[in-house]
């Protein structure tokens, strides 16, 4: 009994300290102030209507949207050929080639944003939201490639195998032999690259001038002080993922 007590405690703490501040945020998007800081002075819509007619917020948030769904498209499409070719045992030193092709997991955000911004300046290259995707292509395709290559293994080189034999190309093995049977991980792939590209400030902070992203505008909404907006966005948010996170976890019950 005592265990329990205990094992429920430190789970108790455990999600107090991680859904605390995302509570505090949405309660505080409902308070009737001007500044979203206690004490609690009533309940108001008013700040999330203020979000919803705000035209550079939702500006904003339909940018984050296309960069996060076009890049991590893209770096699941990279990732997947990638973790193909290496799992084919057919390149020479692909030990090596696998450590290059996930190094930059280890490098931080704003050594590849300054690059990025360097290179971009020296092929004459304007800032924009296509330059932002890019840079999230570079920081996501090596996750993807690691989450690919993960799951690849002799169950799925031996499957290729059997398909060539009875003669599908290698386009139609690819998709419908190798996609079909790393398809989790594929997904897992696409959902964190959306993730991370959703939430990444300093890339797309430096690569991005009129057209921004959701993090960069709500960066320029705190420059000027608290804004009860901004708990307004972020609640938003965080409802709009739970709904989806929840609809997914309801599909896969189903499924089972």
């Amino acid at each position: 009994m005592t265990r329990f007590a205990l094992c429920a405690a430190y789970m108790a703490a455990l999600y107090a300290f991680i859904f605390l501040p995302v509570g505090v945020l949405a309660l505080f998007s409902f308070q009737d102030g001007r500044f979203p800081v206690p004490p609690f002075q009533g309940f108001t819509l008013r700040w999330h209507a203020e979000v919803f007619a705000d035209r550079r917020l939702m500006a904003a948030l339909g940018h984050s949207l296309l960069v996060a769904v076009g890049s991590a498209s893209v770096s699941v499409a990279l990732g997947f050929l990638g973790a193909r070719a290496l799992a084919s045992g057919r390149l020479p030193g692909a030990g090596a080639i696998r450590a290059a092709l996930t190094a930059p997991l280890a490098v931080s955000y704003l050594v590849i944003g300054l690059g990025l911004l360097a290179s971009f300046n020296l092929a004459g290259l304007g800032l924009s939201l296509w330059a932002v995707g890019a840079g999230h292509v570079v920081i996501n395709a090596p996750l993807c490639l690691a989450i690919c290559t993960a799951a690849m293994g002799e169950r799925q080189v031996a499957a290729e195998r059997a398909a060539r034999d009875l003669g599908a190309g290698e386009w139609r093995v690819m998709a419908l032999v190798t996609a079909p049977m790393i398809a989790p991980a594929l997904a897992a792939a696409f959902l964190l690259s959306v993730t991370f590209s959703w939430d990444e400030f300093i890339i797309a902070f430096l690569l991005s001038r009129f057209d921004v992203t959701l993090p960069v505008e709500i960066w320029s909404l705190l420059r000027s002080g608290l804004n009860p907006k901004t708990n307004a966005v972020g609640s938003i948010v965080f409802l709009a993922s739970a709904l989806v996170v929840l609809g997914v976890e309801l599909a896969l019950l189903r499924r089972r």
